[in-house]
């Protein structure tokens, strides 16, 4: 039994020599559309059809990253709340509610960038 690898009938390279700009927008525009850089050089190139699977789902890196951050703040907030309770402090309800409800609107934003249903 053959592997993909071994199958392909793509077997020829085309080198370019882009500057960093002109690199970094085709792998803007690749990442916004889901495609590989492969597949969106091919796409806009050749006309060629899409993938029948597209690998990656469009992310807004930016997005990502402002939920990484929020999703530093709730950690943050639970290990507040985790030490409280270790050391026999009671834990504030309201705290640990608001601290839930902006976990799942993390979720929520995250599903939301993935292009998922919540």
């Amino acid at each position: 039994m053959s592997h993909g690898s071994e199958t392909r009938v793509r077997t020829r390279h085309l080198t370019i020599r882009l500057s960093p700009g002109e690199r970094a927008a085709i792998d803007h525009a690749a990442d916004r559309s889901g495609f590989t850089s492969g597949s969106y050089a091919r796409q806009v190139l050749l006309g060629a059809p899409t993938p029948r699977q597209v690998r990656r789902p469009p992310v807004e890196r930016r997005e990502l990253a402002r939920l990484l951050g929020e999703l530093g703040h709730v950690g943050g907030n639970l290990n507040q709340i985790a030490h409280r309770v270790n050391v026999g402090d009671g834990v504030d309800p309201r705290a640990l509610q608001q601290t839930l409800a902006n976990l799942g609107g993390v979720r929520g934003a995250i599903l939301e960038a993935l292009g998922r249903a919540p």
